[in-house]
């Protein structure tokens, strides 16, 4: 008699891994998280804190800080790592500038953070959105510090820097997000030396505006080529270098390699600080705009230090 084959058993749902006990944080409730909320959704507003599902939006909503990331909720692009929807996006509002100059005046915000979505699919990447953005803000609110985290702009990137850099922004931000050998699968759509000379652009064109970028730890990069992104960030004369953990946003995305620990996080800043960056922040909870404020306000403080200036 033959043997019958038994049936393979189905596979097993692959199961995410268990986040470290550095990593957890608590669930968003207080009253302060709230009101932030309904400013946003009351003024129309995207924010990446919700859009990326930070890990810290219940710390900084509190606070009543907030990332606003404008030109919609939906990218052109499908970075492995990002939460945000790809598809086509909707017409741009052109009520946008004002509502977020008025939900920086309602918060009272003394820094201000600015990002977007890509999008390919306007002629100038979005460009000229942070331009009225940006010059809205200093119109309702003169005294706040305004700080952009914008696209690479592909194929467009020198006219639409040049008329950011023209509004001039306090703070120019653009993420490298990982090490170059990682780009083929984790930001595809992007390319790392272009990324640089973005950034490099920003300087030539007005050296005042402070740069900055960051990476995200856990995606498989190994130590010496983080090293290396410092030495091409250093090279590019960006100014403050951020480094977080990578957290996979749904089992869809890319898995994390490895979690990153504190004590290597703290090993990475001292190498940047050698390095002489005015400032490197590097935490598992590391974000862009994670008490970007305060970060501001010390970079300045390291700049005119290092130039021997003392504010009045």
């Amino acid at each position: 008699m033959n043997e019958m084959t038994p049936l393979a058993k189905p596979a097993a749902p692959e199961l995410r891994q268990r986040k470290p006990d550095w990593i957890r944080v608590k669930a968003p409730t207080s009253a302060g998280f709230a009101a932030t909320r309904a400013l946003m959704r009351s003024k129309s507003l995207t924010t990446v804190c919700e859009e990326a599902a930070c890990p810290n939006i219940g710390e900084c909503w509190s606070k009543k800080h907030a990332t606003v990331m404008i030109l919609g909720d939906t990218c052109t692009r499908a970075c492995a790592f990002c939460n945000v929807k790809t598809g086509m996006p909707r017409k741009v509002d052109v009520n946008e500038p004002n509502n977020v100059a008025d939900a920086a005046a309602q918060m009272g915000l003394a820094h201000i953070v600015v990002t977007s979505v890509d999008r390919d699919d306007l002629p100038d990447g979005g460009a000229s959105q942070f331009v009225k953005v940006i010059e809205a803000i200093r119109r309702a609110n003169p005294t706040t510090t305004i700080e952009i985290l914008t696209p690479d702009f592909r194929n467009k990137h020198e006219a639409a820097v040049e008329a950011i850099v023209a509004a001039r922004p306090d703070v120019y931000n653009h993420n490298l997000e990982t090490v170059p050998r990682l780009y083929p699968t984790i930001r595809p759509g992007a390319r790392y030396y272009a990324s640089l000379r973005l950034l490099e652009s920003v300087k030539k064109l007005d050296p005042s505006i402070f740069t900055k970028s960051g990476i995200m730890l856990g995606l498989g990069e190994q130590r010496l080529e983080v090293h290396q992104v410092m030495d091409d960030m250093r090279s590019a004369d960006i100014d403050f270098m951020t480094m977080g953990q990578y957290l996979q946003p749904t089992p869809r995305h890319a898995k994390v390699q490895d979690f990153i620990t504190p004590a290597a996080f703290d090993a990475y800043a001292a190498i940047g600080r050698a390095k002489g960056f005015l400032l490197v922040a590097s935490s598992p909870l590391t974000r862009s705009s994670y008490h970007a404020g305060d970060d501001f306000a010390q970079m300045r403080a390291n700049r005119e230090a290092k130039l021997g200036l003392v504010r009045a």
